[in-house]
């Protein structure tokens, strides 16, 4: 199958792009490495660097002609998206409603889409969140990727080209870059390969869904012959806390340096978890990797 990646030089999307090799695929990326790394591409892959608002980016699709689009390229900052919500949804919205359009001219069947769980709900009404929970986001960045799944809903109608949207909890693992913002894991991984103190926020014990990236990949790859029409959390159904990633990723590395409390981010959701009984009912998908296992390969890939 010939299968067009957006963001395939990213964290998640460079392990989703070994997926597919890895089950025969031919595989095309498109990334312009704003935050992707040109290492993060598997060498049997086709890394085109550009970005999704080129001009360029017609013809790629024109050639490859592919028939399955997964798109994860994305301003994924909600700090950025705050500071510049126009920039963000040119990105998040519009970039997503140009990828439909190219994917439907190309002839393509269908197009998987990375949403986020994490914040297109808001605020939840109830624990774990399903699919039916209201929409509400509390920041630009779910606004915008909320925005981009109805594009690609609006493509399948009007066009009638097949899709899967999957909202993801906290994803974590190798190539996710410590610098700037990131998840936990690799903030606190980096801080602790320096000897430098990890400042957790608040009290530590805010509650989040926290995933690891081959888990992510799999569900990516049950994608490509099930699941049309599919909209599906994407997390382990149940929440871990900061103070317990510290002290399991301390073990892991062998660290010595004790953590220190800052105060609570402005804003954050303190509990947060994904109800995950869709995307098993439907494309028979479950997290496989335990978060402790997940901690050990992510420390295993830094060495």
């Amino acid at each position: 199958m010939r299968i067009l990646v957006t963001g395939g030089a990213g964290f998640i999307g460079s392990h989703i792009v070994e997926a597919y090799l890895a089950e025969g695929h031919e595989v095309a990326v498109v990334d312009n490495l704003a935050t992707g790394r040109r290492s993060n591409v598997d060498r049997r892959a086709t890394l085109h660097e550009v970005d999704i608002h080129s001009r360029e980016l017609e013809h790629i699709f024109a050639s490859f002609q592919p028939e399955v689009v997964n798109h994860h390229a994305a301003q994924a900052s909600v700090k950025v998206g705050q500071a510049d919500p126009v920039h963000d949804l040119e990105i998040n919205g519009g970039g997503t409603a140009r990828i439909a359009r190219l994917a439907v001219a190309a002839g393509a069947r269908k197009i998987i889409y990375a949403s986020s769980g994490g914040t297109v709900y808001g605020e939840p009404e109830c624990l774990p969140v399903t699919e039916d929970h209201p929409i509400a986001p509390r920041s630009n960045y779910g606004t915008s990727k909320y925005t981009g799944e109805l594009y690609v809903q609006l493509a399948a109608r009007t066009a009638g080209i097949a899709y899967t949207i999957f909202r993801y909890g906290n994803a974590f693992g190798p190539r996710q870059d410590p610098h700037g913002e990131a998840g936990v894991v690799a903030i606190f991984a980096g801080l602790m390969l320096a000897g430098r103190p990890c400042t957790i926020d608040g009290d530590g014990e805010q509650k989040k869904d926290y995933l690891y990236v081959g888990d992510i990949a799999r569900a990516n790859v049950l994608a490509l012959t099930a699941g049309d029409g599919l909209v599906a959390n994407i997390g382990t159904g149940e929440g871990t806390t900061v103070n317990h990633i510290f002290h399991v990723l301390s073990e892991a590395m062998g660290n010595t340096v004790e953590s220190r409390n800052g105060p609570p981010r402005p804003g954050d959701v303190r509990n947060f978890w994904l109800d995950c009984s869709l995307a098993k009912a439907k494309l028979g998908w479950q997290p496989a990797v335990s978060f402790e296992e997940g901690i050990r390969l992510t420390v295993d890939s830094l060495a």
